[in-house]
């Protein structure tokens, strides 16, 4: 009989479980794919059962069994303690200290599953019991809910909360959104119950956004001083970082000069002095330079950024362009990736987002932003739904994307994206759908107006507190709007232009979130439908737009200090239909 010879090759199978087998001369691995993922819920419930287990964590009046193998394969903390013949590592039972018995719990239970249900309730002892076990992903879980959450009322007290674990990552987050919130957040009782020291240091900041400059601060400063006569001895030093200078000469006049407490101090009216010489000498102005008088970011100063958009035939457009009010000029900057028209733009941290729009054929959930110092597109993570005829704002840390329309119908989720994460999750959603609606962040709450569901032109307005995760009903404005521009300035929301329904619209109207009305203010000289609104220089720009006949390449500027609008230089590269950014000039 003639010997048989098998011939085996290196390969890799599987089977139709999803088990592999590597295969060589001389040996066959085989791989049981979903063994880890079944041997800890099999853990999970054997200590459920209370068997095999070899630790007891006691804290307070309470006792958490445990398997020690367990926890010093998920947890560091653990790890340290059980594999360094620490004296814990010996004992059956061990007292812990420096966490809450809820958080402890939690925790243990996140050891076995991998999971933690984090809520208001329950996220700081979290946060605290994760730092103190060096679980740093669940901290990190933790900073990203509370950053979601950022709210005038709160955020002092989560940056503060921050500080005190050393997560730098939220510090940072929280400081910034204070910074670019100061007015409403210096209304809040956080804000009242600071020490001196640490309302100094927030009056030195020089990236404090303020409208109309330096009043916000000068309030917000007596604010705190006259809310206890046990303070009024630390005016004087707080004043001193209130940059007077700039304060226009009737408010120094009118307001400041008349407080009591500043008639009654030598140091106070020193510093008030400063400010009138400052103002009634011009040629002493070289000899009077300090922090005092230079401009804090009380007011959006940059390039504003025309993207995508239509042509004259009403193609679709990846082309950008940038105004600089310097020069008064446009040029051009790369374009995007992708044709892209009714698409929805954001600005944070110095870079501008596109999101969605329609590129001639699609409506798109692609998102890509551009880094104007390295003058590059790049994508970044899809939106979960195709939007065109989108609203998009930023607020705190965070980007919401509001409406639109699918191709389908007009829609009414509302998405955010973390730029910390490169991810999106869905909020709630508006109470009407939105399609050709505006979105804009006010005083800490995202504000969605007007637009249409397909059948109907609105007028309403609805706002979205990140707090609690509701949408309400708002001040409703004076007209019915749809593809309308939308800008914040001097505390208060401009709408203007659009479509209501029979007329292209060159009215502008006004809402003051502190008396809660919508006012009239001064027409725009052109009829502007799909209108882009912006922001820059304590003015608003209204760039493009359709006025029923054609698209639109003009600008127009208006300044609020005397209610009319002029031209500025036509864009040269875009007609209508843009999304539009300021980018600060450091």
């Amino acid at each position: 009989m003639s010997s048989m010879r098998c011939i085996r090759v290196n390969c890799d199978v599987s089977d139709c479980q999803g088990n592999m087998y590597e295969i060589s001369n001389e040996s066959l691995v085989f791989q049981q794919n979903d063994l880890f993922p079944s041997a800890f819920p099999m853990m999970e419930e054997i200590r459920r059962q209370g068997k095999l287990c070899d630790v007891v964590l006691k804290i307070d009046d309470q006792a958490f069994s445990a398997h020690k193998i367990v926890l010093a394969s998920t947890i560091p903390y653990f790890h340290a303690m059980f594999t360094n013949d620490m004296v814990e590592s010996r004992q059956h039972e061990i007292k812990m200290h420096g966490i809450d018995a809820t958080a402890l719990e939690a925790l243990i239970n996140f050891a076995y599953s991998g999971r933690v249900v984090l809520d208001k309730s329950n996220v700081q002892s979290i946060m605290i019991g994760a730092s103190f076990l060096q679980l740093n992903k669940v901290r990190d879980a933790c900073a990203n809910y509370l950053l979601q959450r950022l709210h005038p009322q709160n955020a002092l007290g989560i940056r503060q909360f921050a500080d005190t674990l050393g997560c730098t990552t939220l510090v940072d987050s929280a400081d910034k959104y204070i910074e670019q919130c100061f007015h409403e957040v210096s209304l809040s009782e956080e804000y009242i119950n600071l020490s001196v020291h640490e309302i100094r240091n927030l009056l030195q900041r020089n990236e404090l956004r303020v409208e109309r400059c330096e009043e916000q601060v000068f309030e917000a400063c007596m604010r705190w001083v006259k809310f206890s006569e046990s303070r009024s001895h630390f005016l004087p030093e707080l004043l001193a970082e209130v940059r007077l200078p700039l304060l226009s000469p009737l408010y120094l006049t009118d307001r400041v000069a008349t407080e009591e407490l500043i008639r009654t101090s030598h140091q106070c009216r020193d510093l008030l002095d400063e400010a009138r010489v400052f103002h009634l000498i011009p040629e002493r102005r070289p000899l009077l330079q300090s922090f005092r008088t230079k401009q804090r970011a009380c007011e959006v100063r940059g390039h504003i950024y025309v993207v995508g958009g239509l042509n004259r035939h009403g193609d679709s457009l990846s082309t950008v362009e940038f105004y600089d009010p310097k020069s008064n000029t446009w040029n051009m900057a790369p374009a995007m990736s992708m044709l892209r028209s009714r698409l929805g733009v954001a600005v944070l941290r110095g870079k501008l987002y596109a999101f969605g729009g329609y590129n001639g054929k699609d409506r798109l959930a692609s998102v890509e932003v551009y880094d104007a110092v390295k003058k590059e597109w790049s994508t970044v993570c899809p939106m979960q739904c195709k939007r065109s005829a989108l609203g998009a704002c930023s607020l705190g840390d965070i980007i919401y994307v509001c409406g639109g329309y699918d191709g389908v119908t007009s829609l009414n989720s509302v998405e955010r994206y973390h730029p910390n994460t490169n991810a999106w999750c869905s909020v709630a959603p508006m109470n009407k759908s939105r399609s050709a609606g505006a979105v804009i962040a006010c005083q800490g709450y995202v504000y969605a107006l007007g637009g249409h569901d397909g059948l109907s032109i609105f007028d309403s307005v609805e706002r979205y507190d990140p707090n609690t995760n509701t949408w309400t009903e708002a001040t409703p404005m004076l007209t019915k709007r749809c593809r309308l521009g939308v800008a914040m300035l001097g505390g208060k929301l401009y709408a203007c232009g659009g479509y209501d329904g029979s007329s292209f619209l060159q009215t502008v109207e006004v809402f003051d979130p502190n008396t809660n009305k919508w006012a009239f203010v001064a027409s725009m000289n052109a009829q502007r439908s799909r209108v882009a609104l912006t922001a820059n220089m304590g003015k608003l720009w209204a760039v493009g737009g359709y006025d029923g006949i054609s698209n639109l390449v003009s600008v127009e500027v208006y300044d609020p200090a005397t209610d009319t609008w002029t031209f500025a230089a036509s864009m040269i590269a875009h007609e209508g239909g843009v999304g539009l950014g300021v980018i600060s000039i450091p």
